[in-house]
């Protein structure tokens, strides 16, 4: 149906019934229109309790939250949703994933119920062109994803989706991917990828919750003058950073979210940290905004 016989159409219906729907015919008249660019984050998310706990990090989230521009959508790259190939959530209403153990029933009670965006799922599925993006209903939000941007956005009135992380494929593959999002930044939607630069879980020290090995300090301390420095070449290639780095990264799925944000960094944009601090000797809260 062409744009002017739909809206034609509109006054057909009841009143009440066009309130009702009104934020849903918007997305269907008009999605996604350009706006100013969009920030775009990487997030430290650590234990999954930062979403219940009023903290130092969760507060500093609240913050972040009321100094960006509202977003129309939020596009997650969590480090919680490993896949074979590439795929986006696509559903209306994506489930609250408790994908963790060990943790007081509280944080199992929590629900985020932000709604989904099939459109925004399509919107990000079109653009990729260099690989083929699969459109997923059945994942939903892991905590990667809700125990972040439950704490920004607690009205759960923004639409969020998820995008994967295709496991066998190497670092440049996701940071070129991630260069494809770019456009979404123009569209109102923020980007937020969701690790950690220092994860390593074996080597948690439940002594030292303020605190962190020396080697973990290190790596940090490398990690942010690389990204101030703008040399994403070497943070593609961690595994040539050394030893620090080695035990920092012994996997790569919390660290990939990063190269998502540094991906979409455009020529002198600005670049500050926040929650930046080691905790439990070998992990790190630091965090990345752009613009």
């Amino acid at each position: 149906m062409k744009r002017k016989d739909f809206l034609k159409s509109l006054a057909l219906l009841p009143l009440a019934g066009f309130a009702m729907n009104l934020n849903k015919l918007n997305l269907l008249t008009d999605p996604f229109e350009s706006t100013e660019k969009m920030p775009v984050l990487f997030v430290g998310h650590g234990s999954p309790m930062n979403a219940i706990e009023t903290n130092e990090f969760s507060n500093e989230w609240k913050i972040l939250a009321g100094e960006l521009p509202r977003p129309k959508a939020i596009l997650c790259i969590s480090a919680h949703w490993e896949t074979k190939g590439t795929f986006v959530t696509a559903m209306e209403k994506p489930q609250t994933i408790h994908d963790f153990g060990g943790f007081p029933q509280a944080l199992f009670d929590v629900q985020y119920p932000a709604p989904g965006s099939p459109e925004l799922a399509d919107e990000t599925r079109k653009i990729v062109t260099t690989t083929t993006v699969g459109l997923d209903e059945k994942w939903g939000l892991d905590h990667g994803a809700w125990s972040v941007i439950r704490v920004m956005y607690p009205g759960a009135d923004i639409p969020v989706i998820q995008m994967s992380l295709d496991y066998y494929q190497n670092p440049q593959y996701h940071y070129d991917l991630a260069k494809e999002l770019a456009a979404l930044r123009q569209k109102g939607v923020l980007v937020i990828g969701s690790g950690n630069m220092v994860h390593n879980l074996r080597a948690v020290d439940w002594g030292k919750p303020n605190q962190g090995f020396d080697w973990a300090i290190e790596a940090n301390s490398k990690f942010k003058k690389l990204i101030l420095d703008n040399d994403h070449k070497q943070l593609i290639n961690y595994k040539s950073l050394g030893r620090e780095v080695e035990l920092s990264i012994p996997t790569p799925e919390h660290f990939l979210p990063l190269l998502y944000t540094l991906a979409l960094k455009t020529e002198n944009e600005e670049v500050s940290f926040f929650n930046d601090k080691c905790v439990m000797g070998s992990l790190n809260m630091t965090s990345v905004r752009i613009g």
